[in-house]
């Protein structure tokens, strides 16, 4: 009976079935749900708007070379018992592309492109000079011609092992990413980041150091002592356990969107913020307050001079969210913010001016303003984010077209009116609840409130002429 249970172990370390191996299948599946929650859940719970640059589509090619990495090992290393009979169950797709490439080396590649991104805008002060989705594949270029070299020369045997001699140009494929990757990190140490970022690369450093090293010896392991069949059986578990957890690990400390405009989702942070301004501690930025003043306001005033009061600007928002055309207001908010950090504290002038740049510049943001092409390519193409006039010829034609499409449409509306309501109460110290009042959802990437002034639902298109509006 012993003898029965020894063989079928042996057989099962060569064709694969074993019980343990399951166990390992069932730890790798746990592991890649919980990254693929990861990625969903701030959508799906906290209702974030998805962005289309990098800060979305790195994280989702983490998660997909997550997934090529986990399956290529399932795969290659006979997990599963079954005869590798057709080209798609081949040594070559999975051992070779799908685990290098699009597994490891992807994950790598992302990396080294967030690292690539900080490097360039808070060492060089620009925008990177290269998009992220040309930048990738310019990173993966080693790896595939490594994965064609292998390919082409065709070492690999029918259990997907290859000779001793060709580990080490595989390590030392996988070192040279992490190579660059510690060369980019170590061109930012001295940045001052306010949310972890250098932080966060340095440990992803250490996790795939260490994974490349427990992977080379389990595969050192599995080639040279291939007759002992429980080190077959333990080298392989090793292998699949230990990519889990690095694409867990690698994808939870990774800065997924190095210029986080989310912060209120990173569980390091004590308080929870609605506005970058919040997050980056600039005074006053975010809510209404009692002590704030409530001016007597004249029409006849400049419109960027009315804009200076926060509660004039939050009715003027509400309404110009109402008729679908807000973002120049909402702009505007957010470079007065802007202005209010030190010229000397370029760090966090750069943290918002990047975040007002993928916000409302770059095409398809989520609030597209509507700019000159000229002044758009100013901004996208500067030499210095921390210049305290980047958003100023923005600024001047959305406020032109404020003046031509809104303002008239304002001083008629239901928005107004609950304005100067709102007014007379305060001035009258009746104390109405106006502390808390927060920025339209339009604003905040978070929770807020759907309409500080209080406005019924069937008032939100009162008074607003939407043919009038160009911005749209």
């Amino acid at each position: 009976m012993m003898k029965e249970e020894v063989n079928g172990s042996r057989s099962c370390a060569v064709q694969g079935g074993c019980p343990s191996d399951y166990i390992a299948i069932s730890i790798a599946i746990l592991a890649f749900f919980l990254l693929l929650s990861r990625l969903l859940f701030p959508f799906l719970i906290h209702k974030i708007p998805r962005t289309n640059g990098s800060g979305f589509w790195i994280p989702v090619i983490q998660v997909f070379g997550s997934f090529n990495l986990l399956l290529s090992i399932v795969m290659s290393i006979n997990f599963l018992k079954f005869e590798k009979s057709h080209w798609w169950q081949s040594c070559y797709v999975w051992a070779v592309w799908i685990e290098g490439p699009l597994g490891f080396g992807l994950l790598m590649s992302c990396r080294i492109a967030q690292a690539f991104q900080l490097h360039h805008i808070f060492v060089k002060r620009q925008l990177p000079p290269i998009r992220s989705y040309f930048f990738l594949p310019l990173i993966l270029l080693p790896w595939v011609a490594g994965a064609a070299f292998v390919h082409v020369k065709r070492p690999l045997n029918d259990r997907c092992h290859m000779g001793t001699h060709w580990i080490v140009p595989v390590v030392c494929l996988h070192t040279i990413y992490v190579a660059a990757l510690v060369g980019f990190t170590w061109a930012i140490r001295h940045i001052e980041f306010r949310f972890n970022e250098l932080k966060d690369l340095w440990q992803g450093i250490l996790v795939s150091s260490l994974s490349i090293g427990i992977w080379f010896a389990a595969y050192i392991s599995n080639e040279i002592r291939d007759d002992i069949w429980w080190l077959q059986v333990a080298s392989r578990i090793l292998l699949l356990i230990t990519a889990s957890v690095l694409v867990l690990f690698f994808f939870s400390i990774s800065s997924s969107q190095p210029l986080l405009s989310q912060i209120s989702l990173r569980k390091r942070e004590p308080l929870e913020f609605q506005t970058m301004g919040q997050a980056l501690g600039i005074p006053d930025s975010g809510l209404l307050l009692q002590i704030d003043s409530v001016p007597v306001i004249d029409p006849n005033e400049p419109l960027d001079k009315l804009l200076l009061n926060k509660r004039f600007r939050q009715s003027f928002m509400a309404f110009a969210d109402s008729c679908l055309a807000g973002e120049s207001v909402h702009f505007y908010n957010e470079v007065h913010e802007h202005d209010k950090i030190p010229v000397d504290d370029p760090v966090r002038r750069i943290y918002m001016a990047r975040h007002i740049i993928e916000k409302y510049i770059v095409a398809g943001a989520s609030m597209e303003v509507n700019i000159s092409y000229r002044t758009r390519q100013e901004i996208l193409t500067t030499t210095n984010l921390a210049h305290p006039d980047l958003f100023n010829n923005a600024l001047n034609e959305l406020m032109q077209l404020m003046k031509t499409n809104l303002v008239k449409d304002y001083w008629s509306s239901m928005f107004f009116i609950k304005f100067k309501e709102a007014n007379m109460r305060f001035n009258g110290r009746e104390q109405e609840s106006m502390a808390g009042w927060n920025f339209s959802p339009r604003l905040s990437s978070v929770r807020g409130a759907d309409d500080p002034f209080h406005q019924e639902h069937v008032l939100k298109g009162f008074g607003c002429d939407n043919h009038d509006l160009d911005t749209q």
